[in-house]
């Protein structure tokens, strides 16, 4: 195995940049030194009134605006700034030399719209189909039309940044950011580009989408304290809390990241994944498409489970995700798994959806690099069905490794794998 290819011989494929937005800050420093504080990002959400709502916490983006205020556009604009920080670092100046794999959250138009809508169709206080086409003919709202589209906001960040070939747009509902990687990672090993901006994105806190993880009995409802709600592998975890946010990974050919001197931060050593036809919203309750999608990202690394030294949990703090990921994790690495760190930063940030892969994944890279696994918060009553050595203060100890699992509605599961040097 030569320094830039890996045990099957394929190209070894390095980060050379990182870039974070979420609801602790923007930008990698930031995050970082809240995320290792043990300081949460979740509170009372204040975009829209939440009168009447079951769950009126989230860990929404406050400090990047948009007008409209509407998911698209916020995806947009945290995706901007992630990818500004995550190319900058790399110093890859000019078009980026690469292609763009971007998870962005599934759109529709939203209430307001479609409520301005039916007011221009309007006739005698009816709204029938004809007067929606009327009033959509009268191009006032030929814009929405734009932003509403799916491909759109991977089309807009391609255009910023001078990315090569189309845009990849992409959604596998919670994996949607370690979708992206892994496509980039792909494309990479088979030559077909030398680097890859991988984005995951997700601005969709917004009243019907927490209506509808409300009426999935998906959300905590538990909204005083909001820093409390969330409660990965906790015995009183209630649900997830919404999260906002974007992460993007510069990814290179390393040996093409070496000759042009760039600075190595980390590398993607695998990539597994498993559909599960089960159910559209639960897990199988074996969790063999789990255990698969771990197992395949191990083999993809050419690493036997013993090296894996921390895992970033998926961790939504729902009661099904957390057991069906322990169950997954004690299978696959057996009673070792009493003993590896693990941790979800849900508990912090919240459930970034589409973002999450991506999020996570920037937060293993930063793992590794500082030797720092950043805690769990409000694990106050452990689980004793969930035996797992779950982090509950920063603790600073040797990360060469970390497998970093996503897990979907509609089964979608992606594991990824981590390294400081390759395997």
């Amino acid at each position: 195995m030569s320094r830039d290819r890996d045990a099957m011989g394929r190209p070894l494929v390095a980060v050379t940049g990182i870039g974070v937005v979420t609801s602790l800050g923007q930008g990698v420093a930031d995050n970082w030194a809240a995320l290792t504080a043990g300081r949460s990002g979740i509170h009372a959400i204040t975009r829209f009134p939440t009168e009447g709502l079951r769950t009126r916490i989230a860990g929404t983006v406050d400090f990047i605006a948009a007008d409209p205020m509407v998911a698209p556009l916020l995806s947009q604009r945290f995706a901007e700034a992630a990818a500004d920080e995550a190319v900058g670092q790399s110093g890859l100046s000019g078009d980026f030399p690469g292609a763009l794999f971007m998870a962005v959250p599934p759109v529709e138009i939203e209430w307001p719209q479609r409520q301005a809508l039916a007011e221009a169709a309007a006739t005698n206080g009816d709204v029938t189909y004809a007067d929606l086409l009327r009033a959509a003919a009268s191009r006032r709202f030929d814009d929405w039309h734009d932003l509403f589209i799916f491909g759109t906001v991977a089309d807009r960040i391609a255009d910023r940044f001078g990315t090569r070939g189309s845009p990849i747009s992409l959604s596998t509902a919670c994996s949607s950011g370690a979708t992206a990687i892994q496509l980039g990672v792909e494309a990479i090993r088979r030559g077909e580009v030398e680097a890859a901006l991988c984005i995951g994105t997700d601005g969709s806190v917004n009243p019907e989408s927490l209506i509808r993880f409300s009426l999935l009995s998906a959300l905590s409802t538990q909204n005083d304290p909001p820093e409390a709600a969330s409660k990965p592998f906790a015995k009183n975890r209630d649900g997830f809390v919404m999260g906002e946010g974007a992460a993007a990974l510069v990814l290179e050919d390393a040996a093409r990241a070496r000759a042009r001197g760039a600075r190595i931060l980390g590398y993607v050593l695998g990539c597994g994944e498993k559909g599960d036809g089960f159910h559209r919203t639960r897990s199988s309750p074996d969790g063999a498409p789990i255990i698969a999608a771990i197992r395949a990202a191990l083999d993809d690394a050419g690493l036997h489970p013993d090296r894996i030294d921390t895992v970033n949990a998926h961790g939504t703090g729902t009661p099904e995700n957390d057991k069906m990921e322990a169950m997954g994790c004690l299978a696959v690495f057996g009673e070792r798994m009493r003993s590896v760190p693990i941790s979800s930063n849900k508990s912090m940030i919240g459930h970034t959806l589409t973002a999450a892969g991506a999020v996570e994944a920037a937060f293993s890279l930063l793992t590794i690099a500082h030797g720092r696994v950043p805690p769990t918060l409000n694990y106050a009553i452990p689980d004793p069905a969930i035996p797992l050595d779950v982090v509950t203060a920063a603790r600073d100890v040797p990360v060469t490794t970390v497998l970093s699992n996503s897990f979907g509605f509609g089964g979608q599961n992606t594991c990824l794998v981590f390294g400081a040097e390759p395997a």
